[in-house]
């Protein structure tokens, strides 16, 4: 009966990688997700995953719109004139949240070896304000532009 089971997950394995490689053979093909992939933290299944679920943003006036729509802004509770921000929303789509999430985790991964004025924001943004904060600014920023 285990053998049988180790078989099965085995077969999962290659089917999951199978569609791994039709994603990105489909991101490859696509020049809209090719210009998605210019971004730093998104790669093929961000990119064709954004791209299956906004098409092309048409419906959102602006970024700030579709941070909104995703959850990454923060939600407000403003009461006789003075504004607190919370924490993210956490409105929208989960897999696309999460996507972009770990794609600005490796972003700042890498940011500490680079020169370059996306890198260097990020960093003094994780000095300043926390690693968490920084990660949700740089998927929002992300999803912007």
């Amino acid at each position: 009966m285990i053998g049988d089971l180790l078989s099965e997950v085995s077969r999962l394995d290659e089917r999951i990688a199978q569609y791994d490689q039709h994603i990105k053979t489909m991101a490859r093909q696509s020049t809209e997700a090719q210009r998605l992939m210019q971004l730093s933290g998104i790669g093929e299944t961000t990119a064709t995953a954004l791209l299956s679920t906004i098409g092309n943003g048409r419906d959102f006036k602006c970024g700030r719109q579709l941070c909104a729509w995703l959850g990454l802004v923060p939600g407000q509770y403003s009461s006789g004139g003075k504004q607190r921000l919370g924490r993210i929303t956490k409105a929208g789509d989960p897999y696309l949240r999460s996507l972009l999430v770990l794609g600005a985790r490796a972003v700042l991964v890498a940011a500490k070896n680079k020169t370059d004025p996306i890198s260097r924001w990020a960093v003094s943004l994780a000095q300043r304000r926390g690693y968490w904060k920084a990660i949700v600014a740089i998927a929002a920023k992300n999803a912007r532009m």
